[in-house]
Parts: structure tokens; C-alpha cells; sequence
């Protein structure tokens, strides 16, 4: 049991690294003046799912999900 906490101590501290640095490659979520202009309703942004930035987007939401399943289970004192 003491291998396979180890392990998933190790697989959550990589998941901590992989949420840090996607979410500081993700762009900010104001739009800033172009969002007055319309600019906002350009290809890129209505197709953000396919984008970049829609990628990231994703890898973030399935990384927290993970994260959080992993501090469940380091936590519930089976170990």
C-alpha cells in the first residue's frame, strides 16, 4: 500500500505542475476594448472550442477533475 501511495503522491504533485502551467498559458478573460467595438465576434472567438485556446481550456478542466479525485483519495486515511 505504501508503493501505491507514493505513486499517486507523485502522479498529484505532476497534476499540480500540469493545472500551474496551462493556466498561466490560458489568456485572460476580459476582452478589453475590442469587446466594445465587436470585435469580439471574429472566427478565432467563435471558434474557440477548436482553438488553442479551447484545447487549454480542456486540459485544465480534466487535470482539476483529476486533482481532485487524487486529493480524495490520498486523503481518506486507508493508507
Amino acid at each position: 500500500m505504501a508503493v501505491l501511495k507514493t505513486i499517486l503522491t507523485v502522479v498529484f504533485i505532476l497534476v499540480s505542475i500540469v493545472i500551474t502551467v496551462v493556466v498561466l498559458m490560458q489568456e485572460g478573460k476580459s476582452a478589453g476594448l475590442g469587446a466594445i467595438a465587436g470585435a469580439a465576434d471574429t472566427y478565432w472567438g467563435k471558434n474557440k472550442g477548436r482553438s488553442m485556446e479551447g484545447v487549454l481550456v480542456k486540459i485544465t478542466r480534466v487535470a482539476v477533475v483529476l486533482f481532485i479525485l487524487l486529493a480524495v483519495v490520498l486523503n481518506m486515511g486507508i493508507w
